[in-house]
């Protein structure tokens, strides 16, 4: 049964169920925990309920109740007063036991069965379906980790750019390595020329991990993108991304730096949303973290005006952009992070600056994902 795919898992426990526990009906919901809703997937006896993809919100109807309560529910109606599924009703079913999927901490589902006789459910009858629930649950949970994590890091490989722009006033380089421990997420960098001539350039991290980080973070991505057509000034740019992030994706965060480049004076105008600021190493001198005006993550909702600092990047000099997983480790402070860094970088070309810096300060424990832009302005 390992080899089997989630629905021939599904459908294999169900035929079981009812083989067993000698019921007419067994209906698995799955939690869709953004929607706070219950959604049939997988049943034996109730394949209407899939075929309709119904959904029930935690907290209503029968399902809905024992999902809130994650304790086993007997009903003894089965009527409009009782479920909120008039399919039930409608199948002729006397009896409902419902029990809570729970994996670990987590609400993963609903697993009932249903009688069309009045037959009464023992506490053997509540411990063998719990028994099937908490498998189905395990099972469920792994099995979508493994299809979120390849569903984010393919959506996560087709909005970074295919290849960086060609231009000559200066050389480019980008990495994104993918987290081991808290997996894939929202770190992205994107690179672009602009209507003026000037380059864009930009580095952000949507907070948390999985599906759900990606996804916002594609749709920071394109928008970031339309408002930087229209002004060359990434606090503006940054502004109107806050306000958008704000009104239709409440309760989202990002770091965001967002620059643009003239690649005639190596002029470089840098807005920071909650980001650290971008690393720089010029010919014969030392590598340093540049100082910046920084104001706060983009959907935080803070009234105040963005600000943007505007440096030059000297002839020969490289500047490297990054997401806090190249710098930040558990249980020291970041600063040591940003000084290893500092001690990598030099002036070299961008494809060998993140070679370096990637195999001077990252290693197998590496957690977190990881987007790095290196640029340098030809001498």
């Amino acid at each position: 049964m390992a080899r089997l795919d989630t629905d021939d898992l599904y459908a294999e426990l169900l035929t079981r169920v009812r083989l067993t526990l000698g019921v007419d009906t067994a209906t698995i919901l799955i939690l869709d925990a953004a929607a706070e809703q219950l959604v049939a997937v997988a049943s034996n006896g109730l394949e209407e309920e899939v075929r309709h993809n119904f959904r029930l919100d935690v907290g209503h109807g029968f399902a809905g109740q024992v999902a809130a309560s994650r304790a086993p529910r007997v009903l003894a109606q089965v009527d409009a007063t009782t479920v909120a599924n008039p399919v039930l009703a409608a199948k002729g079913l006397r009896r409902l036991l419902g029990v809570p999927m729970i994996a670990g901490d987590d609400l993963v589902g609903v697993l009932h069965v249903g009688s069309l006789l009045d037959r009464q459910f023992t506490s053997q009858d509540i411990s063998l379906l719990q028994v099937v629930a908490d498998r189905i649950a395990l099972a469920s949970r792994a099995r979508r980790a493994d299809a979120d994590r390849s569903a984010t890091l393919a959506l996560q490989r087709s909005l970074l750019p295919t290849r960086l722009p060609r231009t000559s006033g200066f050389d480019l380089a980008a990495r994104y390595l993918p987290g081991h421990a808290i997996g894939v997420g929202g770190d992205w960098y994107d690179v672009f020329t602009l209507p003026s001539g000037r380059l864009g350039l930009v580095v952000g991290d949507v907070a948390g991990s999985g599906l759900r980080a990606a996804v916002v973070m594609g749709r920071m991505r394109s928008a970031l993108r339309a408002y930087a057509i229209d002004t060359d000034d990434p606090a503006e740019v940054l502004t109107r991304l806050d306000r958008k992030i704000r009104y239709f994706e409440a309760g989202n965060l990002a770091t965001v730096l967002y620059a643009t480049l003239d690649s005639a004076t190596g002029e470089m105008a840098i807005s920071l949303s909650g980001h650290l600021p971008p690393a720089m190493a010029a010919p014969e001198q030392k590598a340093e973290i540049l100082t910046l005006a920084a104001d706060v993550p983009v959907g935080v909702g803070d009234s105040r005006t963005r600000r943007c600092t505007t440096v030059t990047l000297p002839p020969g000099a490289v500047l490297v952009a990054y997401t806090d997983g190249l710098v930040e480790r558990r249980g020291e402070s970041i600063d040591l992070g940003l000084e290893r860094l500092c001690s990598q970088l030099t002036p070299e070309a961008p494809e060998t600056v993140c070679s370096t810096v990637i195999d001077a300060l990252v290693d197998d424990t590496q957690s977190d994902d990881i987007a790095v832009v290196a640029v340098r302005r030809p001498r």
